[in-house]
Parts: C-alpha cells; sequence; structure tokens
C-alpha cells in the first residue's frame, strides 16, 4: 500500500515565491495615473487564478466579473452590466467560503464605490476620466514636481551646481529636501521593478554637500511689475511664494512672527537632522533674489490682516502649524509637562531646557515625538521613554526616524494609552499612569487599540512632552472673516479664499500638518496664481537644462544608502548625524536611474509650468 504524505510538495512555496516576487514589485511600482480600472481588474484576474473551485460563488463568480470588468475598461459595458457586477461582486462577497472569494467581492464593491466617476466615465463617456495616463512616478510624485531625472543625470555628469539649479527651478530649498524631505518621489520609482528605489534624496544631498545652494547663482529676475504682495509666514510655504513672485518682478514682504526665518524648518526641526547653516543657505540664496522684504518679530492680527488686504495687491496667507495640541486627562497642567512642539521651537532660537540626570516620556509616535525624544537624549537625561498606544510598525514617523531613537537609546512603549500624570503636593509631575492595549479591529487603513484587560502601568517622569499633534492659530484670520473648517482655512482649487479676490491661503494652515515638501509646493502654486490673477503669465528660466539620457543600465543592483555616525558618539552632540556620499557610491546610485522622462512616457509638463 502507497503512504499518503500529509504535508505539500516542498518546492511549491519556493516556486510561488520565486514567481510572485516580480509581480508583488510591479504592485509596490505602480505608476501614478494608471486608470483604477484597470488595477482592479489585474487584481481580480490574480483572484480568478487562487480560486479553488469548490464553492458556486468563486468559482463561477470571479470569471464573470472579471468578464464583466473587461467590458467595462474597454468601454463597451452598459448601466445593466454595471449592476449586475456589483451583484456578483456582494454574492462572492457574501456567500464564498474563503477569504479568496469574498475578498475578491469585497475589492470589486469597494471600487465602484471609490472609483464611481471613473466607471461612470467608461460606461457613458466611452473613455477614461481626465488626467489618467503614465506619468513619471518621481516628478509626479513630489508636490513641487521637480524634474527629478534631469537633476540626478547632472550630478551623474559631474555638476553638483548644474542639480542645484534643476531642483531649485521648482523648489528653491534644495538643501532642506536633500535632508529632512520625506522623499515620496521614490515611492513608485520604477526601478523598483528591477531592484529597489533610487536613493533620491541621497542623490540631492551629494550635490548641496559638493555645491552650497548660497554659491549657486539664481535665476535673473524680471523687470519689476510694480505690483506688491504680502506673505504673511517665513516658513517654507511662505519663502517659496515669495521667491518665485520676486523673480516674477513682482515686490514682496513677508511678515514673521518669530525672531528668524525658516518656520518648522527652523523651530521643529532639531539641528542633528538639519543644521541651521545649511538651513540659511537656502534662505541667503532665496534672499539674493533681491524684491524681498522680510520683516522678523511682527505679529499679524486682526487688524494688521485688514491693513495688508487694502495696501497689497494680493496676500499670501501661510502661517503654518506651529502651536502644540494639549492633551484632556487628569494632571496636563502640572509642572514639568510640556508641549513638544513648544520646547523644539524654544531650541529654536537657542534655548535649551536643562534635561540633565532627568526621566522624560514622550507622549506620541509621530516624527515630533521622534524628534524629541532624540533632542531630549542630548540634553543628558537618566532616560527617555515614548508611551504610544499602537504598536511600533503603526507609528506615524518614518521607520528610520524610529529605528534611529532606538539605536540613541530611547525606550519605546508600546501599546500603552496614557491615562493620567500623577502630581505631587508641589504640583509637579512624578509620573505617566497608562491603561495597557490590545490591537483589535482595522479602522481608517490600520489596526485601532482597545483597553486590554491587564493592571495600569506607571512610567516614573520629571518631564512629560506631548507630541500629539499640531494647531493652527487662525483665531485673528477667523475674526477677520477668513472661513474655517475647524481651524484649517478654506480655499477653492485655485488657493484663494472663499469669499476674497486677493486673498490666497496655502501650506499647513490650508491642507492641516503635512510635509516640509508639500509647504513647498503650495507656495510654488500659490506665486503662480496670484501671478495669474495680478493679470500677467510669467515664465522663469533656470538656466539650466538636463543632459542628454546615457543609456540604461539593467543589471540589478543594491540601493546605497546615506550612512550615519555611530550612535554612541551621535547622541552626545546636536551635530548633523548623517555623513556625506562618496563619489563612487554616488556615480553607482545615479548609474540605476532609467531615465523614465526619456525612455519611458515622457516628461510631466504639469511640473514645469513657470518655466519656458
Amino acid at each position: 500500500m502507497a503512504l499518503l504524505s500529509v504535508a505539500p510538495p516542498a518546492h511549491d512555496d519556493a516556486r510561488s515565491a520565486s514567481f510572485l516576487d516580480p509581480f508583488q514589485k510591479r504592485v509596490s511600482s505602480l505608476p501614478p495615473g494608471t486608470c483604477p480600472i484597470a488595477l482592479q481588474l489585474s487584481l481580480l484576474v490574480a483572484a480568478e487564478v487562487q480560486t479553488c473551485g469548490k464553492c458556486v460563488p468563486c468559482r463561477d463568480g470571479i470569471p464573470q466579473m472579471v468578464e464583466l470588468m473587461q467590458r467595462v475598461l474597454n468601454c463597451a459595458a452598459t448601466s445593466a452590466e454595471l449592476v449586475q457586477l456589483r451583484a456578483l461582486a456582494l454574492f462572492a462577497r457574501d456567500e464564498s467560503d474563503c477569504a479568496i472569494g469574498y475578498q475578491a467581492g469585497e475589492l470589486v464593491l469597494q471600487g465602484l464605490e471609490q472609483f464611481e466617476a471613473e466607471y461612470e466615465s467608461h460606461v457613458h463617456d466611452r473613455t477614461c476620466q481626465a488626467g489618467i495616463g503614465q506619468t513619471v512616478p518621481c516628478e509626479t510624485l513630489c508636490p513641487a514636481h521637480v524634474n527629478v531625472p534631469g537633476y540626478i543625470s547632472l550630478v551623474q555628469e559631474g555638476d553638483p551646481a548644474g542639480a542645484v539649479a534643476m531642483v531649485r527651478k521648482d523648489n528653491p530649498f534644495p538643501t532642506a529636501c536633500a535632508l529632512i524631505c520625506e522623499h515620496p518621489c521614490e515611492t513608485r520609482c520604477r526601478r523598483g521593478i528591477i531592484d529597489a528605489p533610487i536613493n533620491i534624496r541621497g542623490i540631492k544631498k551629494y550635490a548641496v554637500d559638493n555645491a552650497a545652494a548660497d554659491t549657486v547663482p539664481v535665476p535673473e529676475r524680471l523687470p519689476d511689475s510694480g505690483r506688491r504682495i504680502a506673505v504673511i509666514g517665513a516658513g517654507p510655504s511662505g519663502m517659496t511664494c515669495a521667491y518665485f513672485a520676486s523673480l516674477m518682478g513682482h515686490e514682496v514682504h513677508v511678515f514673521e512672527a518669530r525672531k528668524q526665518a525658516g518656520g518648522m524648518m527652523r523651530y521643529g526641526i532639531p539641528k542633528y537632522r538639519f543644521p541651521r547653516e545649511r538651513l540659511d543657505e537656502d534662505l541667503n540664496a532665496i534672499m539674493s533674489v533681491g524684491g524681498i522684504t522680510l520683516h522678523t518679530e511682527t505679529d499679524i492680527g486682526t487688524k494688521e490682516m485688514r491693513e495688508l488686504a487694502e495696501a497689497y495687491d494680493a496676500v499670501y496667507v501661510a502661517i503654518g502649524a506651529q502651536a502644540g495640541k494639549t492633551l484632556h486627562m487628569e494632571g496636563a497642567d502640572a509642572e514639568g509637562v510640556h508641549s513638544a512642539v513648544d520646547m523644539l521651537g524654544r531650541i529654536g532660537d537657542e534655548e535649551y531646557p536643562d534635561l540633565t540626570g532627568k526621566n522624560v516620556v514622550v507622549i506620541g509616535g509621530g516624527n515630533v515625538a521622534m524628534d524629541c525624544a532624540r533632542t531630549a537624549i542630548r540634553l543628558g537625561t537618566r532616560r527617555v521613554t515614548v508611551a504610544y498606544r499602537r504598536r511600533l510598525e503603526d507609528m506615524t514617523a518614518l521607520p528610520e526616524e524610529v529605528e534611529a531613537a532606538i539605536a540613541e537609546g530611547v525606550e519605546m512603549f508600546i501599546l500603552k494609552s496614557p491615562e493620567r500624570i500623577e502630581v505631587d503636593d508641589a504640583g509637579h509631575c512624578t509620573a505617566l499612569v497608562c491603561q495597557p492595549q490590545l490591537i483589535s479591529t482595522v479602522k481608517g487603513g490600520r489596526p485601532s487599540p482597545k483597553a486590554a484587560a491587564k493592571p495600569k502601568e506607571r512610567i516614573a517622569a520629571d518631564v512629560i512632552l506631548v507630541a500629539v499633534g499640531q494647531d493652527i492659530v487662525s483665531e485673528p484670520f477667523a475674526e477677520f472673516g477668513l472661513p474655517l473648517d475647524r481651524s484649517r482655512f478654506v480655499t477653492d482649487d485655485n488657493l484663494r479664499a472663499h469669499g476674497y479676490d486677493n486673498i490666497f491661503v496655502g501650506g499647513d494652515c490650508q491642507t492641516g500638518p503635512l510635509t516640509v515638501i508639500a509647504a513647498i509646493g503650495a507656495g510654488k502654486v500659490a506665486a503662480r496664481n496670484i501671478d495669474e490673477y495680478l493679470g500677467f503669465h510669467h515664465k522663469l528660466d533656470c538656466g539650466v537644462e538636463a543632459p542628454p539620457a546615457r543609456e540604461n543600465d539593467r543589471t540589478p543592483c543594491g540601493r546605497v544608502t546615506i550612512a550615519e555616525r555611530r550612535p554612541p558618539k551621535r547622541k552626545l552632540d546636536f551635530d548633523c548625524v548623517e555623513l556625506e556620499m562618496s563619489g563612487e557610491e554616488v556615480e553607482q546610485e545615479c548609474g540605476r536611474c532609467l531615465r523614465c522622462d526619456v525612455f519611458g512616457c515622457g516628461s510631466m509638463e504639469g511640473g514645469r509650468v513657470l518655466y519656458e
């Protein structure tokens, strides 16, 4: 009698993994602009391959959904067939025996809801919606639409100054983005299909390390237009708007409440990540354009806002989100409890708190929390603990920032929800009391925590830093009349404040707290739209062009990463933690670029609207 094996063939897993790896790479490198129905169809076909064929909803329903969705994609379906597609998806989701069937049905139902306009366009207009089509992923996903292949090729040809000029064509903060950008440009890099996305930020860092921004001449300013623009806020968005508006020939006055320009780049990001002298390189270059007057330590209230709206041809409000949110819990107002944003702000003016020998607890799991924890380590604390109510992998901070904090000695106290702060008789905090959490159902795209059946835990604390978000100080502008949605300003698609012709709003105060590069992108758009509002259509010349593309090197190759100083030494000071890329490293990394702007779908013109 033959013996039966209860284990699956040993070779199947290895063969499947080998086959699926290229598929996974393609999904992770999906270019922006792809028709969502085409993507849904490809995933549905994958589900069709996986079905075991035992239950009718999955075995018969998925192939029928594939056929109907193919007709939709081909712009040949009718409204009745859309109804049929929805019915089949409901049947598969609710009646299938396993995850393959019900997830396939749920995928179709979600698509019909989220991309309703796209389905309607395919069925009624017989075409994709406007804007659907292949684009250069790195340019498209950069909020400022920087010509990434262009400056990479300039670095490759040994012209870092030209690369800085190319970046500055769309982003006047090349140094800032070289050191602190969250590099969304890398998320869909097509090189990821072969091996891994290009280290775009690292290449930009090499450029500014070898050609400081304030040594690279800015474009020549156009003739005076006779128009005056007021910019409120000297952060990344406000200074970007001022830069481009001044290049167009407008007179710009920037009003900043703090002592120095830079916004959260100076008052929210520690020096070990972004040295102040490097920020000044970008600011010096911006001011070298001419036509920009900076007024520091100037608060703009309701009265001043009225005066600016009357005295200037246009006003751009870019006040950011520079106030820290508070916690509503017992003991939150005790001595020793501080806003993380406020502490980082004071440090921006070189006012360092004395934390020597103290136990510090940071509440939160974002980048501000990591910045605060790593800053506290450098201020001589006895111990630094981050209390976070979710898992480590759920933190909104960049993974590399979390890893760096752990390497420098920060303790991660995860799945602990802050409940109250213990206070002594003198009114000073002594501990943070937390309720342990259990990770639970997925809400809003990530697992949510719930209280676990465990006793509360106590973390001794001399200082508690609250890093649970940022607020917008919008009251004076609301009193002036700018419309709000909660604390954010409401604008139209052109960033014009509702109810006003000459007032524009952008950056964190309009979107809520995002990233430096998102604020830069808003400032660039605002400058263009203000120029159009004033009756102009200026074009600028950045003075550099991308060199001819070299032949692609498609040999799989590892990604070069930026080296850092060793944690035991770097945590003792505020010197920059990142080291410079070598010429050999950057040459190899530049050589991995596939020049999608030439060999792929062509250049993405949307990012170049300010230029000839």
